[in-house]
């Protein structure tokens, strides 16, 4: 075995680590919000997203920029943000100043819906970061996870 070879080997074996992470934290956070509120993690995170929008230049995302934002293909985005309009959490309009744009806001009930998961999913993600760490392997990412921090916008 060359250094390259090992070095692809660990770099596989840490993004096996990391993919585990990953599903473990959102299977169990997925339970609980289908549980507690009938939400899916990706509903709950579309509804996140396009809750932090606001009115004005550049307030409201494109529906590329929310399929990106939600790790979603745009027509995954588009058949998630209609199953929630139809539930009455969001609503489409076209865009004032360029009647080519549609607008997805969340309405007054998405707004409530997200109030009441949002501590759900933050007890859940936290449950799930600390059976994690139990793990030697997952431990590392672990301790990484909990030391990042959102970007703030300029």
């Amino acid at each position: 075995m060359t250094a390259t070879d090992a070095a692809l080997t660990a770099l596989a074996q840490g993004w096996c680590a990391l993919s585990l992470l990953h599903g473990r934290i959102e299977a169990h956070i997925e339970r609980a919000l289908q549980t507690r509120h009938d939400l899916s993690v990706r509903e709950y995170s579309l509804l996140d997203v396009l809750s932090r929008q606001h009115d004005g230049d550049g307030g409201h995302l494109q529906m590329k920029q929310v399929a990106d934002a939600v790790v979603l293909s745009q027509s995954a985005t588009t058949r998630l943000v209609t199953r929630l309009e139809d539930r009455g959490l969001l609503e489409r309009y076209l865009c004032p100043t360029d009647r080519r744009g549609i607008y997805t806001n969340v309405t007054e009930s998405g707004l409530e819906l997200l109030r009441e998961a949002r501590p759900t999913n933050d007890t859940a993600l936290r449950e799930a970061l600390d059976e994690a760490a139990k793990n030697p392997e997952l431990a590392p990412l672990v301790r990484t996870v909990e030391t990042l921090r959102a970007p703030v916008p300029a």
